[in-house]
Order: structure tokens, then sequence, then C-alpha cells
């Protein structure tokens, strides 16, 4: 009976200490209906939660579909930007601003958690309360989204890079098993992994090379906010790390950007041991 519906579901798999103890298989019917059509659980793990756990996490993965739609900038905030940088020749701004990741350093360090993957979550929560980073201009429209992913690049298995999407998810766990599991398959695919109906942060990790950043990027067809690093830099107790993020005006002000920033370094440093475990 599951062979009717394994080609086009999707697989979740819970592990403990390294052995799976749980599957869930998931199908997603039509935009607004997703259906568990198989939950097992190992028979030494049964009636200890394991299986509402499961259900819980599916349910988190899939809470917020992704709808984008575009607006009328005149009955925006951003009207004004609008109409002042979408035919500007030069629309994009970049900011540059040292970050303190001591605590992001730390946790990796004691969890075996990824430094760029806890990065990304961090930019991803800075963001998702700045109300600016959900709407984009799109060509000549302002399209407004309900979700936001953030972008990483790959290595792949060809020696070459590759693109790939992550979805935002509030809980940490969450995104690192997306994370994982998404870089992971565009490093073996070397197929890029978009996720067009999302308003994606672009991100370069340049962890090898004492660099600070980057400006210039804009090409008249990339309007979406970017980030970019090198390594980071230690000094006795503290490691500190020097970004560049550029943003199209129309997008957000320089005052929103400030802000981002400035959550950025507050979300840094309340990350949680608690959350990433």
């Amino acid at each position: 009976m599951i062979n009717r519906y394994l080609d086009r579901c999707t697989l979740y798999v819970g592990i403990l200490n390294r052995t799976v103890i749980a599957a869930c298989a998931v199908t997603e019917e039509s935009h607004d209906i997703i259906e568990v059509k198989n939950l097992a659980v190992a028979p030494d793990f049964r009636r200890k939660g394991y299986g509402r756990k499961m259900l819980e996490y599916v349910e988190q993965a899939y809470v917020k579909k992704t709808i984008m739609k575009e607006v009328n900038p005149g009955e925006t905030t951003r009207s004004y930007a609008f109409d002042m940088w979408m035919n500007a020749p030069m629309p994009m701004v970049t900011f540059f601003k040292k970050l303190d990741v001591s605590r992001i350093v730390h946790l990796s360090r004691k969890h075996g958690l990824k430094f760029n993957m806890l990065m990304c979550w961090c930019i991803g929560r800075a963001a998702s309360k700045v109300k600016e980073f959900y709407m984009l201009p799109v060509g000549d429209k302002l399209i407004q989204y309900d979700n936001i992913a953030v972008n990483t690049i790959v290595m792949n298995r060809e020696g070459e890079v590759s693109s790939c999407d992550v979805p935002f998810s509030d809980n940490l766990h969450v995104f690192n098993e997306n994370y994982l599991y998404l870089t992971r398959k565009v490093a073996e695919s070397c197929e890029n992994h978009d996720l067009p109906d999302s308003m994606v942060i672009g991100t370069s990790a340049l962890a090898r090379y004492d660099i600070d950043g980057a400006v210039g990027m804009y090409s008249g067809i990339f309007n979406n906010p970017f980030m970019i690093w090198g390594k980071y830099r230690k000094k006795w107790f503290r490691t500190t790390l020097t970004v560049s993020f550029q943003f199209h005006h129309t997008q957000m002000d320089g005052a929103h950007a400030a802000m981002f920033l400035d959550t950025l370094q507050k979300e840094i440093n309340n990350l949680k041991t608690h959350q990433s475990i």
C-alpha cells in the first residue's frame, strides 16, 4: 500500500543517539491540505511520546504555507520609496557591521552544530522581526510575501558552487534539520534548490578568507537583500565577524537596515543553549 504514495511523499525520520526510532510519511494533497500517510515508531520506543513529537515536528514544518502576491505600492508604506528608487540606476545600499559571534562559536563547538547554519538562523530570525523584509521589488512590481528563506552557497561534489534556499523556521531544530538535508541534497545533486515563493535573503560565507564583505552586487535583476562575510577573528575572549549587508532602497530605508543589523546582534547574543539541542 505504501508504494502508492512513496514516490510523492516527504519522509521524516526521528533519530535518537544515532539510531532511527521513528518515521513519518507526509504528502501534500493540495495547497492547503497536508496528509500524514504513515507514522511508525520502533517497538522499544513506543508509549514514550516520540510519535507525538514526530507529529509536532511535521506540523511545525508545514504550519506556514508560503504565499506571495503583487501589491499596489501606493497602498503600502513603501509608496514614496517605490517612486523614488525603482528606476534609479543604482538603488542598492550596502552597510558594514562588526558582529560579536562568540556565542555562535561556543554553541557550535559545544553541540556540534554548523557555524554557518546558526548564523543563517539568526539572520532569518532577525529579518522576521522587520516587516520590510516581507516585501520586495521584483521586475517593475512590488511583491508581498508571507514567509522568508535564507540562501546559502554550497560546494557540490563536482567542486563547483550551487545555491540552496532554506525555509526559515522559528524553531531552531526544524531549521537545522532542513538546512542539513537540503544542503546535502544540493551538494550531491549539483542542482540548485530554489524557493521562488519566499522572500529569500542571500548569503555567501567565504570562511577561509580574510575579507570584510562586498559592494556593488546589483545586476538589475536580483533585488534580494544579500549578506557576505569571510573568516571570523579571535582576540582574547571575543570573536568578531565583519559582514556586509546589501539591500534595495525600495524594500527598506537605512533605518530599517540598521535596525535589522542591531536585531541580528541581539539574536546572536540571546541564542540559548536549549534552542540548540
